[in-house]
């Protein structure tokens, strides 16, 4: 078992070592909202001190029937008995992964975490590789051969892992592509594990609807999902979980309740109190998201300007603060400066320019790839910054950003440039 800490977490904690230090580092390598904190949620979770018993594993009633109002108006009507409230949605997608049997389908690339607690299950990871169109789902076809392949070898694949929208990709799957995923599962009784935590911020949704598989397939559907990408309140560590109806829900939630109860024993008292009144949507809260969600879709489209006038693929960013360039239509060049992987990437931006990017290879890609993800949420800037930018009607005219896109743009061309 791997002692390695997460490389995200670390290359982040790098970040402030060294910007402690004096350097000025871009950094884009971490998958935090960066959003000031509302004021209103720092008094919801004063309010929520006195909240100091442990109570249900699961969560209060109160709070986990407002979880249930939420996603009653994501065309998913739920009661709170089908809602687990936990420090996070990471351990949630942990606490599945140790309840439920059987190795995991994962997309090619995923967030770095899903593949590493796998592997602490005792798993194993199947990668199927992405359409061309978005990340997040696996392709159909290779889904399905994937699935056969590990069977005849011995192996027991149960768990589907999607992301709707993708970390890292920053894409959303259209309707079309879920419904033949969920096709996939249903025909190979997979356990589809769908990780919504962006769905608030996908950039168009009248150009790109969201459906979710637990709309498709709700008999085996587990929905996660959480308040530290869409309101930036990584730090307080607020995560959910809808589980079907019926027998197999029953059965899944009380397995993760299980081993909620022998890890967190529940999640803390004052932020349940904020979880009551986040997931109630009053109007400040709608309203957050609303301007949340324009400053990432503009700054994630500033990103993939850069990128690609670079000479980079890179698919369009259409929910979240991500994009996942890919620098092949360039190998050559970067062949005549020593670059021919994702890792040597990597560190040639940071060593030749500050800039700090999360390798493809760490994400389950391929090493030999030339792809990395960027996370373009951290380029918003201190606090006052961040505020300005959420007001502002074009964010990446303020001096900051516009400083930050012309550095990351001289970084990426000049990687191309012989020497």
């Amino acid at each position: 078992m791997t002692t390695d800490l997460s490389p995200n977490l670390a290359l982040n904690q790098m970040v402030d070592r060294r910007r402690a230090d004096g350097e000025s580092l871009v950094h884009l390598a971490f998958g935090e909202a960066r959003l000031p904190l509302l004021p209103e949620l720092a008094r919801q979770l004063a309010a929520g001190a006195r909240r100091t018993a442990y109570g249900p594993v699961a969560g209060a009633e109160s709070a986990r029937a407002a979880v249930a109002g939420y996603f009653g108006r994501r065309r998913l009507p739920t009661d709170a008995d089908q809602i687990v409230l936990a420090p996070g949605s990471k351990a949630l997608l942990m606490a599945l992964q140790l309840a439920v049997p059987g190795d995991v389908l994962l997309p090619r690339p995923a967030w770095n975490s899903y593949a590493a607690q796998v592997r602490y299950a005792g798993k194993e990871v199947i990668g199927v590789p992405i359409p061309d169109a978005c990340g997040g789902v696996p392709e159909p076809g290779a889904l399905r051969r994937a699935v056969h392949a590990a069977r005849a070898r011995g192996r027991d694949p149960r768990l589907l892992v999607l992301t709707l929208p993708d970390n890292p990709t920053g894409t959303l799957a259209p309707p079309s592509l879920v419904r033949e995923v969920c096709a996939v599962a249903e025909a190979e009784d997979l356990l589809v594990v769908s990780d919504e935590i962006y769905r608030d911020l996908v950039h168009d949704p009248a150009a790109t609807p969201f459906l979710s598989p637990a709309e498709v397939v709700p008999d085996r559907t587990v929905v996660t999902s959480g308040l530290s990408k869409s309101l930036g309140l990584g730090g307080w560590r607020i995560g959910v979980a809808r589980f079907p109806e019926g027998d197999r829900g029953r059965w899944l939630r009380d397995s993760v309740v299980s081993v909620a109860g022998e890890v967190w024993s529940t999640l803390a008292g004052p932020m349940q109190h904020v979880v009551e009144h986040v997931y109630a949507e009053p109007p400040e809260i709608r309203e957050r998201l609303a301007a949340g969600t324009r400053l990432h879709g503009a700054v994630a489209r500033a990103v993939h300007d850069v990128v690609t006038r670079s000479g980079a693929r890179c698919r369009p960013p259409t929910g979240g603060f991500y994009v996942y360039p890919d620098f092949e239509p360039v190998r050559g060049l970067l062949a005549g400066n020593g670059i021919g992987d994702s890792a040597e990437l990597g560190r040639r931006l940071l060593d030749d320019s500050g800039v700090v990017v999360l390798p493809g290879h760490l994400l389950g890609d391929d090493v030999r790839g030339l792809r990395f993800k960027a996370a373009t949420s951290l380029l918003y800037g201190d606090e006052d910054q961040q505020r300005e930018a959420l007001a502002a009607d074009d964010p990446v005219r303020l001096p900051h950003l516009a400083a930050a896109l012309t550095r990351m743009e001289e970084a990426f061309t000049g990687l191309t440039t012989r020497r």
